[in-house]
């Protein structure tokens, strides 16, 4: 097949267009390096550009035929959207009808749009499914909602078929190390313990709230790995073969892990004692928030790989090792 992957520089996107490429699709990245990095896509064809520009939508879609589009060019900061909410309904939802709209003029019938479970907001139950009521709490998650209700109009409108991915926590790393997970500035919890590591302590690691309603009072999250997201958008690709509509499924392992879990976890695979600050609670931190990824597992037929984080954590471990070695 023929893919698109919007985003394709980027931590997750680069694991796809390597996924792709490696199961001998043709793969084109389309990526405005503006989070993304050109050498993270070592696979298939590069083409620089902007979801914003229409000239570079046209050149990319007029020189090109594509059998199915795979979005995740997206800003994805929290904090960032609360502070510069243009930017990202700018980005996020603008250039998504930007890319929709050159799919209708090239008939590109079929895209995979990388969602997030910020869309759901605060959850009202232990584990949230796809039914959960959908009231995001973020800039963020608000503009992600909106492109999922976008999908659906031009699903009902224009007959293109979508599948939305709500990604929980995604972790990990290439086991091959050739690509991994760098952000700037870096949020996430696992490259975050393991910079500490690296840089001998001096990246302050953080601990934000130890009086939360959960097992050791640090907040838990579901933890997921970059291949078995990759192994979900494969999957969804084939059942938009069979499918014509808008659909949405959670991805996530369905087991919570704290923020102490993790750091003890971290610290067996690495054999290094991990320090930290603990912090007060930071604003919008629920205790909480574990899939219910069951209608994946039903409709697409995909179940997660890697189900222990010790075993997510090795992979991150490797790649951000390797990245020392090469600075």
């Amino acid at each position: 097949m023929n893919f698109l992957v919007c985003g394709g520089a980027g931590y997750i996107g680069s694991h796809m267009v390597k996924t792709l490429a490696n199961l001998g699709h043709h793969v084109v990245t389309f990526d405005n390096l503006s989070t993304g990095y050109r050498n993270s896509v070592k696979w298939g064809e590069f083409i620089e550009g902007d979801l914003l520009s229409q000239t570079d939508l046209d050149s990319l879609f007029s020189a090109r035929r594509f059998d199915t589009v795979i979005h995740f060019a997206a800003r994805s900061q929290v904090g960032e959207s609360q502070q510069n909410p243009g930017l990202y309904y700018r980005n996020n939802v603008v250039g998504t009808m930007n890319l929709l709209d050159a799919m209708r003029e090239h008939n590109v019938r079929n895209i995979i749009f990388s969602s997030t479970a910020a869309t759901y907001g605060d959850p009202v139950t232990e584990t949230i499914s796809e039914d959960h009521p959908k009231k995001p709490v973020n800039v963020y998650g608000r503009s992600k909602l909106m492109v999922e209700r976008l999908l659906q109009d031009y699903s009902n409108a224009y007959g293109i078929s979508s599948v939305c991915l709500r990604y929980f926590n995604a972790a990990g790393a290439d086991p091959d190390a050739e690509t991994g997970e760098k952000h700037e500035p870096e949020t996430h919890l696992i490259p975050n313990i393991i910079r500490s590591l690296l840089d001998g302590g001096d990246a302050g690691l953080k601990v934000f709230g130890n009086d939360y309603d959960t097992p050791d009072g640090t907040c838990v999250r579901d933890y997921i790995h970059v291949n078995d997201l990759c192994s979900a958008h494969l999957l969804a690709a084939d059942y938009l073969i069979s499918h014509e509509g808008a659909f949405a499924f959670n991805l996530g392992n369905g087991t919570g892990f704290s923020v102490m879990q993790v750091i003890r976890a971290v610290e067996e695979v690495t054999d290094q004692t991990v320090e930290f600050e603990l912090q007060g609670r930071r604003a919008g931190d629920p205790a909480m928030l574990v899939a219910d990824a069951g209608l994946a597992q039903s409709e697409l037929g995909w179940s997660p790989q890697y189900d222990d984080i010790s075993d997510i954590i090795q992979t991150a471990w490797g790649w951000h090792n390797k990245e020392v070695k090469n600075s």
